[in-house]
């Protein structure tokens, strides 16, 4: 049964992974985090892309720790 389940989420991975390259967002690298999140929730959506669902971040903020003087 873990066999079948580790099969399954390769599969509704790689659906994911196929919609992202349908959508083009492979073509140019992502300029920032939203880009990057866009593409993962893309894959992670996984069939449903075929269903309907479009996700998309709109905006994200990464904290950078400054340095310590």
């Amino acid at each position: 049964m873990p066999g079948l389940v580790a099969v399954l989420l390769l599969v509704w991975l790689i659906i994911g992974a196929v919609a992202a390259g349908q959508r083009d967002y492979f073509d140019s690298a992502p300029t920032n985090c939203a880009g990057t999140g866009t593409i993962a929730v893309t894959i992670l959506a996984g069939p449903l892309n075929y269903l309907g669902m479009n996700p998309k971040v709109g905006d994200c903020h990464v904290d950078v720790p400054q340095p310590s003087q």
